[in-house]
C-alpha cells in the first residue's frame, strides 16, 4: 500500500491509542515500542524521517567518554548497554569500531587508559573489546596520518558506529510492518481536546489535503521543536536550550586507517573525533548555543575555524577549506534547567526528560544510542499517568530491525564505501526493482526506485541525503548525481499515478548542496 492509500485510512471515527509527533530517533523508537506492545499507533513527521537532528549525528553509538570524565556513571552504563542492543538488532547498520586516543605527554597514556579501563568495566558483558595501551609504533600503525611530532603512544578502546538516517528508516519500516501507520511529510497543524481524547488536524505537505485523527495519548517527540508544539497546546514553558554541532567531511587520505581518532581535550574543553565513515573521514564536533531553530542550520565561521585548527593539530597535515567535501550541522535538544545559562550548553543535561501535560507526553534530550531506553521510559510514564493501559514491554531489545541479516551473516564495516551491503537482507528485493546502472557513489537505478517504492522517499533530498548519504559525504558529487535521481523519481511518481515537480525538486536540492560546502 503506497503512502497516499495509507493516508486515506486515517479517520477521526476510529480513535488510535497513540499519536506520535516527530519522526526522529525518539519518536520512531516510541512508535516501534508501542506497536510491539499491541497499541494502535499513528506517527506524523512534518518533513522526512530523520530530516532534522537524527540524520546529523557524529555516527557513533557510544557510552560517552566525556560523560565518564564528568562522573556521570549511570548515564554511561545505560548507554553502553543500549549500544549492545542496537548492534544486535541492526548489525547491517551498526558495528563495533576501534578508537585510538594518542598520547603526547608522559602521563596521558596511564591517565586516560585507566579511565577507559573503567569504561570496559561499566560495559561488562556488553563490552566490544578490551582497552589496550599502545606504543608509539603501534599508535602510528593504527592511525596513519596522525601528528607524529611528540607522539609517545596511545590508548585503544572500542565503541560503536552506525548510519543514523538509515537506522531511523529501519525503525520506521519495522514499526510499519508490525502494524503502525507512519507518515513523513504529514504535519500536525492543530491539537484540541475532544471528550477524553485529543483531536489532531494533519496536513499532507505533499498533496495538500487535510485529515484528522483522535488519540488517547499524544507523544511530542519533535526534538529541538518540542517547545513549539507544547506552546500550541497551551503550555508555553521552555524545556530545550538548543546547541549546534558542526561536522566536516574530508577524504580518507588524511587518515586512511580503520581506527577512529579521539582527541580527549581541545582548547574549549571538548573532545574531537576523526571517524572513518562510508569511505570518508568525519571531523567534529562543536557545541555552540543557538537561540533560533532553522531546519537547515549553517555553521558559524568560528566553528569551522575551530574544527580545522584542532584537526590540523591532531593530523600530520593541515585541513583547509578546499579539502572539505561536505559540511553539515545538527541541533541538539539539550534539556534546559529553570535558570539555564544561555551562554553555556556543555553543562546542560545530555539525559532525556519526560513531561506530561494533560494527554500530551513530551520527551526530549538524550541521544541516539539510548533511543530504545527513552521509548521504554515514555511508555512507562504513559501507564503511570493512566493515559494507556499497562502492557508488558521489552520486545524492542530483541526484535530485529528491517534488513537485519541472518544470525552469523557477515556485515560490511561502515568505514567501507557505500554499497549494496547497506540494505542487509533486503538486497535481493532492491536488485529486483531495476537495473544496476551506476549513478555515482555506489548508487544505482534500482536503489532509487526501491527508495521510492518501499522507503518513503519522495524528493531528491530524501534519496541523496538520507536513503543514500551522498550529500553528507560529498556535496559536489551529490549535485552531479541529482538530475538523474530527479528523473527516476518523476518516472516512479508517474508510474504510481502521483503528481511530481522534478524541476523544482532538483532546483531545491542543488541550492541545498551549495549550503553543504564552505564559503571560500
Amino acid at each position: 500500500m503506497i503512502r497516499e492509500e495509507r493516508l486515506a485510512t486515517l479517520s477521526p471515527d476510529e480513535p488510535v491509542d497513540l499519536l506520535v509527533v516527530g519522526g526522529g530517533a525518539t519518536g520512531l523508537g516510541v512508535a516501534l515500542d508501542a506497536v510491539l506492545r499491541g497499541f494502535s499507533v499513528v506517527l506524523a513527521e512534518s518533513h522526512d524521517f530523520a530530516g532534522g537532528t537524527s540524520s546529523r549525528s557524529t555516527k557513533l553509538l557510544h557510552g560517552g567518554v566525556r560523560y565518564l570524565a564528568q562522573g556521570n556513571l549511570s548515564l554511561v552504563r545505560e548507554a553502553l548497554a543500549e549500544r549492545a542492543t542496537v548492534l544486535s538488532v541492526a548489525p547491517h547498520l551498526a558495528q563495533p569500531l576501534p578508537f585510538v586516543m594518542p598520547s603526547y605527554r608522559w602521563w596521558q597514556t596511564p591517565f586516560y587508559g585507566l579511565g577507559l579501563k573503567l569504561y570496559d568495566l561499566l560495559a561488562g558483558k556488553a563490552g566490544l573489546g578490551r582497552t589496550e595501551f599502545l606504543s608509539r609504533a603501534e599508535a602510528l600503525q593504527a592511525l596513519p596520518g596522525v601528528q607524529e611530532r611528540g607522539l609517545r603512544g596511545g590508548v585503544q578502546y572500542w565503541d560503536g558506529q552506525f548510519d543514523d538516517a538509515r537506522l531511523a528508516l529501519a525503525l520506521a519500516r519495522t514499526a510499519e510492518a508490525a502494524g503502525g501507520r507512519l507518515f513523513n511529510y504529514l504535519e500536525v497543524t492543530g491539537l484540541r481536546p475532544d471528550a477524553d481524547l485529543t483531536r489532531a488536524t494533519l496536513k499532507d505537505r505533499l498533496g495538500g489535503a487535510e485529515r484528522s485523527v483522535r488519540a488517547r495519548c499524544v507523544v511530542n517527540a519533535t526534538g529541538v521543536w518540542v517547545d513549539a508544539l507544547r506552546s500550541a497546546a497551551g503550555t508555553p514553558s521552555r524545556m530545550v536550550s538548543p546547541s549546534q554541532g558542526v561536522h566536516v567531511v574530508v577524504d580518507r587520505d588524511f587518515m586512511p586507517g580503520r581506527h577512529a581518532l579521539l582527541v580527549p581535550r581541545t582548547r574549549d574543553g571538548r573532545v574531537l573525533f576523526a571517524v572513518p565513515w562510508l569511505g570518508k573521514l568525519i571531523l567534529g564536533t562543536t557545541d555552540t548555543p543557538r537561540s533560533d531553530l532553522p531546519r537547515e542550520p549553517d555553521a558559524f565561521a568560528e566553528e569551522l575555524d575551530f574544527i580545522l585548527s584542532e584537526a590540523g593539530k591532531a593530523l600530520s597535515r593541515p585541513v583547509r577549506r578546499r579539502d572539505i567535501r561536505s559540511l553539515w550541522v545538527g541541533l541538539r535538544p539539550l534539556v534546559a534547567p529553570p535558570a539555564a545559562d544561555e551562554g553555556e550548553t556543555r553543562t546542560l543535561s545530555r539525559e532525556h526528560t519526560i513531561v506530561i501535560d494533560g494527554r500530551m507526553v513530551t520527551v526530549t534530550g538524550g541521544k541516539w544510542t539510548t533511543y530504545r531506553a527513552m521509548a521504554d521510559d515514555v511508555m512507562t510514564r504513559c501507564f503511570q499517568a493512566g493515559l494507556l493501559p499497562a502492557r508488558a514491554g521489552g520486545q524492542t531489545q530483541r526484535h530485529a530491525l528491517m534488513g537485519a541479516p541472518d544470525v552469523g551473516a557477515p556485515a560490511m564495516p561502515l568505514h567501507a564505501e557505500p554499497g549494496m551491503h547497506i540494505f542487509g537482507a533486503e538486497a535481493p528485493a532492491v536488485s529486483a526493482c531495476g537495473d544496476s546502472t551506476p549513478l555515482g557513489m555506489g548508487l544505482t537505478d534500482a536503489m532509487v526506485r526501491y527508495a521510492f517504492r518501499h522507503e518513503h522517499a519522495r524528493t531528491v533530498e530524501d534519496v541523496l541525503a538520507r536513503r543514500w548519504r551522498s550529500l553528507f559525504l560529498d556535496a559536489t558529487e551529490a549535485a552531479r548525481m541529482a538530475p538523474a535521481v530527479a528523473a527516476l523519481l518523476a518516472a516512479e511518481a508517474a508510474r504510481a499515478g502521483l503528481p511530481a515537480r522534478p524541476a523544482a525538486d532538483l532546483e531545491d536540492f542543488l541550492a541545498l548542496c551549495r549550503r553543504y560546502l564552505p564559503i571560500a
